[in-house]
């Protein structure tokens, strides 16, 4: 492992970097990774985008992330997270081979972290692009947190119909044969404003405005510009042009995302997103795309509603991992010791709450 680890260069890039770009494109990846996705991150969430690369020969290890300030509890210190979606790890053929390539590349990760004064990181991993990953770490390395569903696209179309529940199918031919809706898929900027519309009237409806108060009209046009070839809209419309619902979905490297959505308060009960799906699958499946990724649960929950309803279009599932870092010890228990005393708690307490990192539980 020290011969690997000799030979090994480890830089961080800024996403002005020319290489960020060279180096995703030469590697399986998602949007999630795109220098312009991380940095429009870095913008809505106000830290700093970076990405970390691993390099021995042909064997490459990529993470993205975000700086983020711990001003609140000391202005000295800073930990980092993923930019939103699943960005996770990416890795070269010849890395996925080479265990010790992985772990000492993890390693040189923390130490580059530890000295920007980080002392944490979470991370989000790509349940298709990391699935089955675990083994080239350590064993406890990255943590289960459920499961997401996907679409294969490769299937037959006639299974993938039969592999959508009776429920769903049933609700997918009602909106078209008797309600009437129908689909039309676009680039996003050529729907733009139905969909801002749809999803921050949908928002409104489901309370959940301070949750995702940061995906406003503003973000949107901002991915439009920055994004353009990569997102697509699918509208459902009633027979005189009423838009029933909007879906903003990802296209990158075979892998159709869905992304954000909304729905009209006039239309809840025709449930049209099922048409959406329906017809998002159906249009991805024609340019030859590998995946229709619905995503998970809330929390990454696999009992909710949420998943249950993306579970019932198809039976392909995958685990959610996360990995979680704490890069340097002494730091790390400082902000648990900072925030428990100004929760007027235990450090148990934050500890033992299940939240990572413990400090912004």
């Amino acid at each position: 492992m020290t011969a690997i680890k000799s030979r090994m260069e480890s830089i961080t890039l800024d996403t002005d970097d020319a290489r960020w770009q060279s180096i995703v494109t030469s590697l399986e990846h998602d949007i999630y990774q795109l220098p312009e996705y991380v940095g429009l991150e870095g913008l809505r969430t106000g830290t700093q985008p970076k990405a970390f690369v691993s390099i021995n020969g042909d064997k490459i290890f990529f993470v993205p992330y975000l700086i983020r300030s711990c001003q609140e509890l000391a202005s000295d210190i800073y930990d980092v997270i993923s930019p939103y979606g699943y960005p996770g790890i990416l890795l070269s053929d010849a890395a996925k081979q080479d265990a010790d390539f992985c772990t000492n590349s993890l390693q040189s990760f923390q130490d580059s972290l530890k000295a920007q004064n980080i002392c944490s990181g979470f991370f989000r991993l790509h349940p298709i692009l990391n699935e089955g990953i675990e083994h080239l770490f350590p064993e406890g390395t990255l943590t289960n947190n459920g499961g997401t569903v996907s679409i294969d696209l490769t299937l037959p179309k006639e299974q993938v119909w039969s592999n959508t529940k009776s429920n769903h199918r049933n609700k997918i031919n009602r909106c078209t044969k008797r309600f009437n809706l129908t689909a039309k898929i676009s680039k996003f900027d050529q729907g733009i404003e139905e969909f801002c519309s749809l999803y921050e009237e949908t928002m409104s409806r489901v309370t959940a405005q301070n949750i995702y108060y940061s995906f406003n009209t503003d973000y949107f046009k901002q991915m439009a510009e920055v994004m353009s070839d990569y997102l697509y809209l699918c509208l459902v419309e009633t027979e005189n042009g009423e838009p029933a619902s909007a879906g903003l979905y990802t296209v990158c490297d075979g892998i159709v995302q869905a992304a954000f959505g909304g729905i009209s308060d006039e239309f809840v009960k025709q449930s049209p997103s099922m048409l959406e799906i329906d017809s998002m699958r159906w249009w991805a499946q024609e340019q030859g795309y590998k995946y229709l990724h619905l995503g998970g649960g809330v929390g990454g929950s696999q009992d909710d509603g949420v998943f249950k309803f993306k579970a019932a279009f198809s039976k392909l599932q995958h685990s959610f991992q996360t990995l979680r870092l704490v890069c340097d010890r002494e730091k790390y228990q400082k902000l648990v010791a900072l925030k428990a005393q100004a929760k007027n708690t235990e450090v148990e307490e934050l500890e033992n709450s299940g939240f990572f990192p413990a400090y912004r539980a």
